[in-house]
């Protein structure tokens, strides 16, 4: 499985450059990529926030119940190509960890080929709804020998819904972009955390309303789990904690963070019992790993990514309840960017991390 969680590839043009589209529950992020000198190299990004769903809930553009709101989708995604002035119109696009559903599967020791085959009928007792319903794919994760030493093989298996992924289709070509692949989000992150890099590593992609925890082993991607803990759950604490609109919480957020010390200690406070339940997740997390693969190594590092990366303090209230490092998203050091750009990393990089992965795909295999 070469291309694993594309559900669906054209064939590529010979463009110089290439968009990587990261359209989350309340935001859209794009990066346009080009070949480099020794790395790839960033020509242009964009982000673009849905102010609204901060006041209310169905602003947000796609939610996890996986209604995408597709015209206020296209509208934004047209905006934000004409204030970047984009060169190319290629585009690689993620989905959503909701939007999918994914399960481990036991296989004895078999061929790719053979594997293939039993997919469909494995699926029957797992995918929800018809399979004519539903796009399939899947990728080897893990093997271990039994008591009586014989091998398995462990496979995870990813069914997203046809609608889901026409809907995308439909978006991209009505924004003028040729979408040449859509994947799993959790893949991006891998690719552009993974690699050669063989840590293991969790990975916690702290959305707007969705928090991602994707594991790593080897530099490949194993397993992934989802959170309705996220970002906007903080906000919504200011809110109703302090008696403020939404939108003067998330300017409060963003200021103080959770440093927990003068004027900052009241935000703390009332944050910190949501930050403990995204916590929570990520610990219930590697525990469900660790049961799933228990040959796996140990997790030695946790990655923050996603928007909620930079809430001040965060990085050193994860440290006192992991044993591990904590470390935040640092995605732009695979590419070249140019100098001007440098001021606004540190906040950029987490954020632009899944739509970087995107566009990478194209000039690393």
């Amino acid at each position: 499985m070469a291309d694993i969680f594309k559900f669906f590839k054209n064939n590529l043009s010979l463009n110089s450059s290439y968009l990587g589209v990261d359209i989350g529950t309340t935001s859209i992020k794009v990066v346009e990529v080009e070949r480099g000198g020794k790395l790839p190299r960033v020509i242009n990004y964009g982000f673009l926030e849905s102010g609204g769903y901060l006041a209310r809930a169905n602003q947000a553009l796609q939610t996890s119940t996986l209604k995408l709101f597709e015209k206020e989708v296209v509208e934004f995604l047209r905006l934000i190509l004409r204030e970047m002035k984009t060169r190319s119109t290629e585009a690689v696009a993620s989905l959503p960890v909701f939007s999918a559903f994914t399960t481990v599967l036991d296989f004895p020791d078999m061929s790719p080929a053979d594997i293939e085959k039993a997919i469909p009928f494995q699926a029957k007792q797992y995918v929800p709804v018809s399979l004519s319903e539903v796009a399939l794919d899947w990728m080897k994760v893990g093997e271990f020998s039994d008591e009586r030493g014989f091998k398995h093989i462990q496979v995870l298996m990813v069914s997203v819904p046809q609608e889901q992924i026409k809907k995308y289709q439909k978006i991209f070509k009505l924004a003028g972009l040729k979408l040449s692949a859509l994947e799993l989000e959790s893949l991006s992150l891998s690719r552009i955390f993974g690699g050669d890099d063989p840590t293991p590593t969790v990975i916690v992609d702290i959305g707007s309303r969705s928090t991602n925890v994707a594991f790593l082993e080897q530099g490949q991607f194993r397993f992934n789990t989802q959170s309705d803990f996220a970002g906007a759950s903080l906000t919504q604490a200011l809110a109703t904690g302090l008696g403020i609109t939404s939108l003067r919480a998330e300017e409060l957020k963003k200021e103080r963070g959770i440093n927990g010390v003068g004027p900052g200690f009241e935000l703390s406070t009332i944050m910190l019992p949501f930050l403990d339940a995204i916590i929570g997740e990520v610990k219930n997390s590697i525990f469900k790993y660790q049961n799933q693969f228990p040959q796996a190594r140990k997790i030695e590092r946790l990655m923050l990514a996603g928007g909620g990366a930079n809430l001040s303090g965060i990085e050193t209230y994860f440290g006192k309840e992991f044993n591990f490092p904590i470390v935040k998203a640092a995605p732009f050091a695979q590419f070249e960017c140019h100098p001007n750009m440098t001021p606004m990393l540190s906040e950029l990089n987490p954020l632009m991390s899944v739509a970087l992965g995107l566009a990478l795909q194209r000039f690393k295999k």
